[in-house]
């Protein structure tokens, strides 16, 4: 057992450091660090943030970026880097979004990897499955997960959906009372119904999309995980086919406009690759899909609800707890292209409206304040034992 930390002093907020290794501007880990970051920070506490790489920070970060080649390198070399910078240091708690076993907290902000494996074999061939078996970076990983959840240090999981809860219960044996439900946050005052009027006719207009056309949109990168072929598949089944908008990157991008063609709505697709703001898209849209095989809880789909928009999910997305089904949205799993189109189907304009402003309703208690509010508290139930 790791040595009981210090108390904050008298006066001052707590000295929390977060981990978090790779940045990516269009990531949600990476907005939710960042928001963490500007709320935590309202109620008094000190961070520091310990990365690799994170442009544009206010001089709080501290870079770790040991020499590598090679995926497997690179995060077990970030691993001891970061634990042997910890042992020299004095936080009052670690809270780490990566699997390494020198923190007090984790964030299963990636789920479980174990999970996610098995959900990807559903769509892998043999020779592919042998592959990912034989992959010295997903055994790095997996043994990874396994000594960060059975480390006699680790005090507390945050975890973002209560499938990833059950997930790490079930698999790991860790006590429930280590697991701690945050459900990520969303800002209502960015992401509104009233977007429309700001962008909804420009976008489509930009796009050589029909003002009264059926549009669906989809926002996330990695298209495979997240459902982009299932989703066109679905698509072309409707008919009239919907317009589909794709918002993110994935660099076998092209197999997916290829795909389109043959399914033969290209002419209603539109990939327009990654977007710094994703928000006239929501606008342009008149529903939200992300038929994923794997996802903990997408903050695309909390945007997108925010937004108005009712939400076609998977069974295997912690998104999925929101949706009532043929209330506020629909959830399929995710290879269910017959479901998934029904559900399209059903999600004709005015429809949508209707459970688009129930899907917003679903989400609008999970502020940043209340997220905010909810850390805070973990971190006080924490530093008190």
């Amino acid at each position: 057992m790791s040595e009981p930390r210090a108390a904050a002093p008298r006066g001052l907020g707590p000295r929390i450091a977060l981990v978090r290794g790779r940045y990516d501007p269009f990531g949600g880990a990476e907005r939710f660090v960042q928001n963490a970051v500007e709320a935590l920070r309202t109620q008094g506490a000190a961070l520091t943030l310990i990365t690799r790489s994170w442009p544009d920070h206010d001089g709080s970060a501290l870079q770790v970026d040991p020499f590598y080649l090679g995926s497997l390198w690179r995060d077990w070399g970030f691993e001891r880097a970061v634990c042997a910078e910890l042992s020299r240091r004095h936080f009052d708690l670690v809270q780490s979004h990566e699997r390494i076993a020198c923190c007090d907290v984790y964030r299963a902000g990636d789920g479980v990897h174990a999970e996610w494996l098995e959900q990807r074999a559903r769509v892998q061939s043999a020779v592919g499955r042998a592959v990912t078996r034989a992959s010295p970076h997903h055994r790095f990983l997996l043994d990874a997960e396994r000594r960060l959840f059975t480390s006699p240090r680790l005090r507390s999981v945050i975890c973002n959906s209560a499938m990833v809860r059950d997930e790490i219960a079930e698999r790991f044996g860790v006590e429930r009372s280590k697991l701690t439900l945050i459900r990520n946050a969303v800002d209502s005052s960015r992401f509104h119904p009233g977007l429309r009027a700001e962008f909804r006719d420009a976008v489509r207009q930009q796009l050589k999309i029909p003002g009264n056309a059926n549009v669906v949109a989809y926002v996330g990168s990695g298209f495979e995980r997240k459902g982009v072929g299932v989703l066109l598949e679905a698509a072309a089944r409707v008919k009239p086919a919907p317009w589909v908008i794709v918002v993110g990157k994935d660099k076998r991008s092209a197999r997916y406009a290829a795909l389109s063609r043959q399914l033969g709505i290209e002419e209603r697709v539109r990939f327009v690759g990654a977007v710094s703001d994703v928000r006239p898209y929501y606008a342009a849209a008149d529903s939200f899909a992300l038929p994923t095989l794997y996802d903990p809880f997408p903050n695309a789909g909390l945007e997108a609800m925010a937004c108005g928009l009712p939400v076609v999910t998977s069974t295997k997305c912690g998104l999925a707890e929101l949706v009532r089904d043929g209330e506020s949205g629909f959830v399929r799993d995710a290879l269910d292209v017959a479901g998934l189109a029904g559900a399209l189907e059903r999600l004709d304009p005015g429809a949508a409206v209707r459970l688009g402003e129930a899907a917003r309703d679903v989400v609008a208690p999970l502020t940043p304040a209340a997220m905010a509010r909810e850390y805070v508290d973990l971190y006080t139930r924490l530093l008190r034992r």
